[in-house]
């Protein structure tokens, strides 16, 4: 049950860095070499962890455009040191489904791999 609370409190900090626009809590959840896929509205999109810090730092947050908060974890599956964690991420007129590779390095949960995806 720990590493359950423990992936849910960096789930929860991933969601509010995002919906903040707060990088400094967006930053502390991810491995210093996680790599970003996604797919959206038929485009693919593939970033660095650096490079989608500094596009979550210069756009506007969705709680700049007084948007209402809906997104939320649909499901983590954990053995030992390893997580997949599946979260709806409702925002800026998407409609993400995030899928979260998670590691326990140092007795501390990070995030290692994202892939996301819009759906219409």
């Amino acid at each position: 049950m720990k590493n359950i609370e423990e992936i849910n409190d960096l789930i929860n900090n991933y969601i509010e860095g995002i919906f903040y626009g707060d990088v400094i809590k967006l930053k502390a959840c991810f491995y210093k070499n996680t790599c970003i896929h996604g797919h959206i509205k038929g485009v693919n999109y593939v970033k660095t962890v650096t490079e989608y810090l500094e596009s979550v730092k210069n756009r506007k947050s969705p709680k700049d455009v007084n948007e209402v908060f809906k997104m939320k974890i649909i499901g983590i599956d954990s053995t030992d040191k390893i997580a997949m964690v599946k979260v709806h991420m409702p925002m800026l007129g998407y409609n993400y489904y995030d899928y979260l590779s998670l590691f326990k390095r140092n007795d501390a949960w990070e995030i290692v791999n994202k892939v996301f995806i819009h759906v219409e």
